[in-house]
């Protein structure tokens, strides 16, 4: 135990992964939120695994592997929004062409790229402990735009996600607002790439936000509760799997798991305990 703190305090690699964890916590306390009570999840999957094309392309060209994630994510967000917004019949089958074309031209990406990627295998499956300083700064820029475009449209994303037909009565483009709303959940799936990765990215974007839902009511305090639920897995996470030697980014998803199914499991006794009292009287 004494060990991993003395390996906190000393070596950049765990402090860069430390304070990668405390800023996605962040990213996903906000944006999570929305996910959740816009119920965007699947979409969010759609736009998170077509990332993997765009890191492939960036890699075979030249370019940080990054640049062409956040491109990639944002032009798979534009696109599976305008698509689910004027041809929402289909919406699933074309989320789901999206999502699989993504992974495999990706893979197509790298295989073709000389030597062994070990990088973008990286960021299929996370590894946190490898964030070097570049990143951390990405990181810190996409969380800071995050955070000022949620400031500044707070009250059209609230409206957007609960009440679409009075947003429109208010004069709200309720359909820019979603296509923003998107591209803020794909920056918010890049900066999560870097801790758990492609294949568990959903899991850090809405665990948290559905137990903040389960214990407090506005949308508001879902973000900051979710931000601190974060910010606890993504830490707790960093310490269990140090002296094991396990993934990183699955013991994050596990802790966040194991988390979210006591509190699923406290709210459920909870309604249950009400429902009693209430037949009661």
């Amino acid at each position: 135990m004494l060990e991993f703190f003395e390996v906190l305090w000393n070596q950049t690699f765990m402090q860069h992964a430390f304070l990668t964890g405390i800023l996605a916590s962040l990213a996903c306390g906000i944006i999570g939120s929305y996910v959740v009570v816009k119920r965007i999840v699947f979409i969010s999957g759609g736009i998170s695994h077509s990332v993997l094309a765009g890191m492939g392309l960036a890699y075979y060209l030249g370019y940080p592997p990054l640049l062409g994630a956040v491109l990639f994510a944002i032009l798979a967000a534009l696109l599976i929004g305008v698509i689910s917004l004027r041809a929402r019949q289909r919406e699933d089958t074309i989320i789901g062409a999206v999502w699989a074309i993504g992974m495999a031209a990706g893979l197509i990406f790298i295989s073709r790229t000389p030597g062994y990627n070990a990088d973008l295998m990286s960021y299929l499956f996370g590894n946190i402990l490898m964030v070097s300083r570049s990143d951390l700064l990405i990181i810190a820029v996409l969380d800071g735009l995050i955070v000022l475009l949620v400031f500044l449209f707070y009250k059209p994303f609230l409206a957007v996600c609960f009440d679409e037909e009075y947003a429109r009565l208010q004069g709200i483009r309720v359909d820019a607002v979603y296509l923003l709303l998107l591209c803020l959940t794909a920056l918010t799936i890049v900066v999560l790439i870097q801790v758990v990765g492609i294949i568990l990215v959903l899991a850090l974007l809405t665990l948290p936000a559905a137990m903040a839902s389960h214990h407090v009511r506005g949308l508001l305090p879902m973000m900051l509760t979710a931000t601190g639920v974060g910010m606890i897995c993504t830490s707790a996470g960093l310490f269990l799997s140090y002296e094991p030697n396990l993934p990183t980014g699955a013991t994050i998803v596990m802790t966040a798991g194991s988390l979210y199914l006591l509190s699923t499991a406290y709210h459920s006794l909870a309604q249950y305990r009400q429902r009693l009292r209430g037949k009661r009287w």
